[in-house]
C-alpha cells in the first residue's frame, strides 16, 4: 500500500461513524420487535382501509429504507397509521384500489411542498412539557387499546370499539364478563418478563424474551387462544387509475387533509421519539423540514402501488428504541424483517398468540407513562403542569393534533396575557414638561 493510500486510509478512519456489535444488536433487537407490533397492526387496518391486507405491510417494506436513509430521525418507523383512515377509506369505498393511489400520491406531493416552504420547523415551537403530555397520553392509549384484546373480549353487542380511550374503557368494563383467563395471564407474562428482563439484562430485547416465554407456556399447556395466523405477501402490481378535472373538487381537499394530518402526527411523533431516546441536543428546524421530504418521496412511490400513506408510528418507533435501536439500521432492518417473515417465516409468526403481542404493545406503553413527570406535577408551574395533563388526556378523547394544539393554547393565552398586561413603551418613558422641552432646545 502507497503512503498516499495509507493516508486516506487513516484519514476515512478518522470520519466515518464507528458501528460496534453491540449497536448493531440492538438495531436488530429494535426492528424484529418493530416488525411484530407492525404485523398485525398493518394488516388490521388495511382491512379497514378495504384494501387488501398485505398492502397495510407493503407500505412498512416498501417506505421504511427510503424514510431511514432521506429522513432525519433514522429511528422512527412509519407505517399505516390510524389516521389515514378516514380519508383512504372514503377514496376505496369511491374508486377502489385507484382511488387510494391518487389520494396518497397527491398526498405525497404536498408533504414535499410543506417540506419546501419549511412549514415543518415550526414544530420546534411545541414545548417540552407538552411533548411529554403527548408521550403519555399515547402511552395510555396503547395500554387501553389492548386491553380487549389481553382480557379476551369481544365486541359489545350491536356497536364497535368507540375511537374515544375513554367510552373503549367503559366498553371493556361492560364486557368483562367474558373475561378469558389463558390471554389474560399471556399478557400479563409478557409485560412482568419484559420488565423483569430489562431490569436484569440491559442489552437484550425484553420484550421479545417476553414473547418467547408467552409462546412456551401456551404450547406447554395447549391453550387454544387466538394467533396471529399465517400471511402469503406479493408484491402488488401498479396501481390503475386516470385523472378526470372534475374530481379536483374531492381529491384535492382529501389529498391536502390527509397531508396536514399526516404531517402534524409524522413530526409531533418525531419528537416524542428524540424526548424519549434521551437526546438533549437542540432540536433543528431544519430536521422537521428533512422529515417530510422524505416521507413525501417515500409516499409517492408508495402510492403508485395503491399502498396506504406511511405515517410515523409512536408504538413501533419507542418500542425500537426501548429494545435498543440507536440507528438508521434498526429502520431498514424492520423492514427487511417484515419482507422476510411474510416470505419464509410466516408459518413461525402463526403461532403467536394475539395476547402477547398485545402485551408488548402494553409494555411499552407502561414505558411511556412518564413517571418522573408524574412525581414532579406538585411543583411544576401551575401552566406546565396544564398543559401536560390537558395534552396527555386530551390525546384520549380527540386525535393527536387537537390535544397538541390544546396544550399550547395554554401557553399561547400566557403570552397573550403578558402582552395585554405589558406597560407600552410611551408610558414607561421618562415625562418632560414643556419648559424643559424649551430649555432642551
Amino acid at each position: 500500500m502507497t503512503r498516499a493510500a495509507r493516508r486516506l486510509e487513516s484519514s476515512l478512519r478518522g470520519k466515518l461513524p464507528r458501528y460496534s456489535w453491540r449497536q448493531l444488536g440492538g438495531d436488530l433487537a429494535g426492528g424484529s420487535i418493530a416488525a411484530l407490533i407492525a404485523l398485525p397492526y398493518g394488516l388490521a387496518l388495511a382491512t379497514l382501509i378495504g384494501l387488501p391486507p398485505a398492502f397495510g405491510i407493503f407500505t412498512s417494506v416498501l417506505t421504511g429504507p427510503l424514510t431511514a436513509l432521506l429522513g432525519s430521525n433514522g429511528v422512527l418507523i412509519g407505517g399505516t397509521a390510524s389516521v389515514t383512515v378516514p380519508f383512504l377509506s372514503a377514496a376505496v369505498a369511491e374508486q377502489g384500489v385507484g382511488g387510494a393511489a391518487k389520494v396518497t400520491i397527491l398526498a405525497a406531493i404536498f408533504l414535499m411542498v410543506f417540506s419546501m416552504l419549511r412549514l415543518g420547523r415550526y414544530v420546534s415551537m411545541i414545548p417540552l412539557t407538552v411533548v411529554s403530555g403527548f408521550s403519555c397520553g399515547i402511552g395510555m392509549m396503547m395500554v387501553i387499546t389492548q386491553l380487549k384484546t389481553i382480557l379476551g373480549l369481544p365486541k359489545p353487542a350491536g356497536e364497535a370499539w368507540s375511537n374515544s380511550m375513554f367510552a373503549q374503557l367503559g366498553q371493556v368494563f361492560s364486557q368483562l364478563s367474558f373475561f378469558q383467563r389463558e390471554t389474560f395471564f399471556l399478557g400479563v407474562i409478557v409485560v412482568l418478563v419484559a420488565f423483569l428482563a430489562a431490569r436484569r439484562w440491559d442489552r437484550i430485547p425484553a420484550p421479545l424474551v417476553g414473547v418467547i416465554a408467552a409462546c412456551l407456556i401456551s404450547a406447554s399447556l395447549g391453550w387454544h387462544t387466538g394467533k396471529v395466523g399465517s400471511v402469503t405477501f406479493e408484491v402488488p402490481p401498479l396501481a390503475a387509475f386516470s385523472w378526470k378535472p372534475s374530481e379536483a373538487a374531492t381529491v384535492l381537499p382529501a389529498a391536502l387533509g390527509l397531508a396536514a394530518v399526516s404531517a402534524a402526527n409524522l413530526l409531533i411523533t418525531s419528537r416524542v421519539v428524540y424526548h424519549f431516546a434521551g437526546s438533549h441536543r437542540a432540536f433543528k428546524k431544519a430536521e422537521a423540514d428533512r422529515e417530510l421530504g422524505a416521507y413525501g418521496i417515500a409516499n409517492l412511490v408508495a402510492g403508485l402501488f395503491g399502498a396506504p400513506m406511511s405515517v410515523g408510528i409512536p408504538a413501533r418507533s419507542l418500542a425500537n428504541v426501548k429494545c435498543g435501536g440507536t440507528t438508521r439500521a434498526s429502520n431498514i432492518f424492520h423492514s427487511l424483517i417484515l419482507a422476510f417473515i411474510l416470505w419464509a417465516g410466516s408459518d413461525l409468526i402463526a403461532v403467536i398468540p394475539t395476547a402477547a403481542l398485545a402485551g408488548v404493545t402494553a409494555y411499552v406503553g407502561l414505558c411511556l407513562l412518564e413517571w418522573s413527570t408524574w412525581r414532579r406535577l406538585p411543583r411544576m408551574r401551575k401552566l406546565d403542569a396544564s398543559a401536560f395533563l390537558t395534552t396527555a388526556l386530551a390525546t384520549q378523547m380527540v386525535n393527536a393534533v387537537a390535544a397538541v394544539l390544546l396544550g399550547c393554547s395554554f401557553y399561547f393565552l400566557a403570552w397573550l396575557r403578558h402582552k395585554l398586561n405589558e406597560p407600552s413603551a410611551a408610558a414607561l418613558a421618562p415625562q418632560t414638561s414643556p419648559s424643559q422641552s424649551t430649555r432642551t432646545n
